[in-house]
C-alpha cells in the first residue's frame, strides 16, 4: 500500500506549502494565518480541501472589504479587471430560460414514457386475445 503513503506524503507537502504561504501573508499584514494540523486520519483529504477552499486568492476582494476610495487609480495594468456585472433581469432571465427549458425536457420524457406504456400494454393484450383459452383436464 505505498499509494497511500505517497498520498499522505503529498498530502502533508500541500499542507506545508499552503500554511507557508498564509504566513508570508501574515507576515505582509494582509490576512491572518489560518493554523492547519498535519493529516492523521483518513479524512486528511477533506481537510486539504476544506483548507484550500478556505483560502482565497489575493487578487479576489470580498464585497464587505470593498471600498470606494480603495479601487485603483492610474495605471488600470496595475490592478485586477472587476468582474462583469451581471444584472439581476439578466439573471432572472437566464434562471426562467433554464426552468423553461428543463420543464420541456421533462415533458418530453414523460409522453416518451406513457407512448412506450401505451404501445407495451397494447402488445401485450394482443398477445393475450391470441392465447387460446387453457383446457381444463378431467
Amino acid at each position: 500500500m505505498s499509494w497511500i503513503r505517497e498520498r499522505d506524503e503529498l498530502i502533508a507537502q500541500t499542507l506545508a506549502f499552503v500554511q507557508s504561504v498564509t504566513d508570508k501573508r501574515e507576515e505582509n499584514g494582509r490576512r491572518e494565518a489560518v493554523p492547519l494540523l498535519p493529516p492523521k486520519s483518513e479524512n486528511a483529504l477533506a481537510a486539504v480541501a476544506h483548507a484550500l477552499a478556505s483560502e482565497t486568492p489575493s487578487s479576489v476582494a470580498r464585497p464587505s472589504t470593498v471600498r470606494p476610495s480603495a479601487a485603483p487609480t492610474g495605471n488600470p495594468a496595475a490592478g485586477a479587471t472587476p468582474p462583469p456585472i451581471i444584472s439581476q433581469t439578466e439573471m432572472a432571465n437566464e434562471i426562467r430560460t433554464r426552468v423553461a427549458s428543463f420543464r420541456a425536457h421533462q415533458e418530453r420524457f414523460n409522453r416518451e414514457r406513457e407512448e412506450y406504456f401505451a404501445s407495451t400494454i397494447a402488445r401485450l393484450r394482443a398477445a393475450i386475445k391470441d392465447v387460446p383459452p387453457p383446457r381444463l383436464r378431467k
